[in-house]
Formats: structure tokens, C-alpha cells, sequence
């Protein structure tokens, strides 16, 4: 143990000096951050009070807005200029439902047994590239291999990757042959595939949520009831128990972590509710007694539209690439959640943007405003829902939803009015995340 010690000591001291030869000799001068004036001819500032303000400079430095001045006034001798006089200026855009590193297509099923989590990782850059050149700066992605979303996590953190910021739930919390575990495969390729989130009984589940929190979890999603896309004739009710769903929220909440479930069937939903959990993903069969539970829990609804119009619209074309089993559940579901919706909104639920993105394409996601508002939201509503609505639910507001001083940098523009056509944005001409312009068409 003494001679292990004083060679451990020796390799120490080896790297610290070698670190030292690598590392330049501090100046004692610290490089000042860049200062970029953005020329806002009429701009949404905080989207909760829906003002639209006139000819206003944003003063940004490095990463974050210091200043907000009337009128032009961006001086390029003192930064860059960024002229969006003519445009419309908003926040950068949040999705609470992404699957970044995969995406529906005829493959998809070979995929699962072909892609490595790193192969799932590099898919990923390219669909979070695309994300945020979108205009989407944020977005919670919930249900991916946690070797791949988390290295995407902080590849995009390090700035190593073009993407939003994201907020990850790594792999779902599942019951053992229920909707997020493996199915439709041979017995012994499901066993290798299987993740360690999957459970059954109270005990073993909250196991699974400890595992995905110390696996690095930003948020813990659940499926409490069937779904589409899962290869099994499951159906779309509720799979786990009240008390695995009761044990699941409690150790979530007790470790920090708020709870999101994957929910169509209404028995699902409502013991989700009933057992304290924060928000629910699709919602497509919920009922009075489940806005009555969305509101006393103060709980919000991510409907993902577009995941319900992509599904359906597969299901019922000619090129048709489900399973029988996806098929029959697609057709099912994907034409309630309009209605769904309007239903949720009428009864004063809190909705929150979400596009189940990686079902549908991703850089598609602005499509979902054009759904929100059909679905009886005025444009100002479905932009709440991306941007101060997202950030309430996802528990940043401090980090993104509003244009503020004192906030990151995160900035969009279109050329029309969004609040009076909401398929503007579905044309994004300007991209800016944490001070970086990504797009300037």
C-alpha cells in the first residue's frame, strides 16, 4: 500500500505538470465578451402579456441581454449590428416533447437492433441542428437511450454541437412488456434490449426511477398507459398500478425530479393525476373528471397534435410503414386529439407545447401552432404554450420563455405577424441561442 501511494503520488505529479506545460501563462487580462445590438422593428418581449413593442435594440453581451434601448440604435463601432428591422421579434421557442435521436420511418423497427447509442447520438446532432434551426432554443427530450441523449445533452452544452438546450429524461420508466419496453422482437434480442428503467411492483419501480436519476435524469417520464408506436396489441388504457404510479411520483419528487407520463387511456390518466403527478403527454381520451384533476393538481397537458395528425395520416395512406398492430391503435387515437384539445382548453387546462417530434420530423415542430390554434387557441395562446407556458412547466423560467435583461440570449424572428397568421413560424428567418446566431436568412 506504501510503495501504491507513493507511485499514485508520483502520476499525480507527472500530469499536474504536464497539465501545467500545456496550459498558457494567465495575461492578467480577461478577454471582454462580445456586445451585439439586435435591431427589433416589433418585438414580443414577454409573450405573457402579449404587448408587441416598437423599434427597440437588444443589447446583448456574450450570452445574455444586458439592455433594452428605444429605437435603433445599435452602434458598430462598440459590436455587431444585427438589423431585424423589418421583422418580427420573439423568444426563442421551447418544445416539451422531442425524441431527438431518432425518427419515424419505414426502418425504424431494423434501427432498434442495428444503431448503437452512439450511432443513436450522432442521428441525434443532426436532428437537433434542424430543431434549432427551427427556431426551437429549448426542448425536453423524453425517451432516448441515456448514453445517447445524455453525450447529446453535453455536446450541446460544451458547444461542441449545434442544438437547443436540452432537457432530458433519458430512458422512459416502463412496465416490463408494456408501452417503452421492447416488444415485437425475438425473446432473447428483447432481453438484450431491455433497459434498466423498466419495472414491475412498487418496490422495483421506484429502483428504476433512483436508476434514472443517477444515471443523470433531468426529468422522469413515465408511460402510464399503452401506446401507438409500441409493437403489441396492448391496447391504450392504463398499464402500471396506482400504487406503482404512487411510488413513482413520490421517490421522483423526494429526489428532486418532477414526473411526466405518457398517457391516452383515461384511467390512465386520472390515477397519474390522482397519485400527484405534474404533467401528462397526449391526453387523447381524458374527460371532466380529468380537467377537474388538472386543475386542483395544478398539472399541465402536452398535447402533441402533430403527433396524433402524423400517426393518422400514416396509418390511413397508401404508404403505410406500421406494423398492424401500430396501425390500429393510430387510427384509433390520432383523430381525438383535436378535439382532445379543445376539450382540455375549454375547461381551462394548462397547456404547454409539446410535438412528440422524432414521430413526426423533426424541424417540423412550428406545425403543432397551426393544430393548437384549430384546436380553439387564439395564435397568442399556442406562442404562450412555446415559450412562458413551456417554461413554467419545464421549470426554467429563469433560463428561457421571455426576451428580459438579465436572461440568456435566446432569440427568433419571422418576417410576418405570427399573431395574426401563427404559420409565420413555421418560416423562421432568424436564429440566435445564448448570444450565437445560427440562422440570419
Amino acid at each position: 500500500m506504501k510503495r501504491f501511494g507513493i507511485a499514485l503520488a508520483a502520476l499525480m505529479a507527472s500530469a499536474a505538470s504536464a497539465h501545467a506545460q500545456q496550459t498558457p501563462v494567465a495575461t492578467g487580462v480577461l478577454a471582454q465578451p462580445e456586445t451585439t445590438f439586435v435591431e427589433a422593428g416589433r418585438l414580443l418581449a414577454d409573450p405573457s402579456n402579449g404587448v408587441v413593442q416598437r423599434d427597440k435594440t437588444l443589447v446583448i453581451r456574450g450570452n445574455q441581454i444586458v439592455e433594452v434601448r428605444d429605437g435603433f440604435v445599435g452602434d458598430a463601432s462598440q459590436g455587431k449590428v444585427v438589423d431585424l428591422r423589418q421583422a418580427f421579434v420573439l423568444p426563442g421557442l421551447i418544445d416539451s416533447h422531442v425524441h431527438l435521436t431518432s425518427q419515424q420511418n419505414p426502418n425504424a423497427r431494423l434501427e432498434e437492433v442495428t444503431l448503437s447509442d452512439a450511432d443513436q447520438a450522432m442521428v441525434g446532432a443532426r436532428y437537433a441542428r434542424r430543431t434549432l434551426m427551427a427556431g426551437f432554443t429549448t426542448v425536453a427530450d423524453l425517451g432516448a437511450s441515456n448514453q445517447a441523449i445524455f453525450a447529446l445533452r453535453s455536446a450541446v452544452r460544451n458547444g461542441d454541437v449545434p442544438g437547443p438546450r436540452i432537457i432530458a429524461a433519458g430512458s422512459s420508466v416502463s412496465i416490463h412488456g408494456g408501452h417503452g419496453d421492447i416488444n415485437g422482437y425475438r425473446e432473447d434480442v428483447m432481453h438484450l434490449l431491455s433497459s434498466e428503467s423498466i419495472c414491475s411492483g412498487p418496490e422495483d419501480c421506484m429502483r428504476a426511477v433512483r436508476t434514472q436519476v443517477r444515471a443523470g435524469a433531468d426529468i422522469i417520464k413515465i408511460t402510464a398507459t399503452g401506446g401507438v408506436l409500441s409493437n403489441t396489441a396492448a391496447g391504450l388504457n392504463q398499464q402500471f398500478s396506482d400504487d406503482e404510479l404512487s411510488a413513482i411520483v413520490g421517490s421522483a419528487h423526494r429526489m428532486g425530479r418532477q414526473v411526466t407520463a405518457h398517457a391516452h387511456g383515461v384511467d390512465g390518466i386520472n390515477a397519474f393525476l390522482r397519485a400527484g403527478g405534474d404533467s401528462i403527454e397526449h391526453g387523447t381520451y381524458l374527460d371532466d373528471q380529468s380537467i377537474r384533476l388538472f386543475k386542483s393538481n395544478g398539472a399541465w397537458l402536452i398535447p402533441t397534435l402533430l403527433a396524433g395528425d402524423f400517426v393518422a395520416r400514416i396509418a390511413s395512406g397508401p404508404d403505410n410503414f406500421f406494423t398492424p398492430a401500430q396501425t390500429a391503435k393510430a387510427l384509433e387515437a390520432g383523430p381525438k386529439m383535436l378535439d382532445m384539445a379543445r376539450r382540455a382548453h375549454e375547461g381551462g387546462v394548462k397547456i404547454a407545447f409539446g410535438t412528440d417530434s422524432g414521430v413526426s420530423a423533426h424541424g417540423d415542430n412550428a406545425q403543432e401552432f397551426a393544430l393548437l390554434v384549430r384546436a380553439g387557441l387564439s395564435p397568442l395562446e399556442a406562442i404562450q404554450a412555446a415559450t412562458v407556458g413551456a417554461a413554467e412547466h419545464l421549470r426554467i423560467a429563469n433560463e428561457a420563455g421571455k426576451i428580459a435583461v438579465g436572461m440568456p440570449a435566446d432569440i427568433v424572428a419571422v418576417s410576418g405577424d405570427p399573431l395574426t397568421d401563427v404559420t409565420e413560424l413555421e418560416r423562421m428567418k432568424f436564429v440566435m441561442k445564448s448570444g450565437v446566431v445560427y440562422r440570419a436568412d
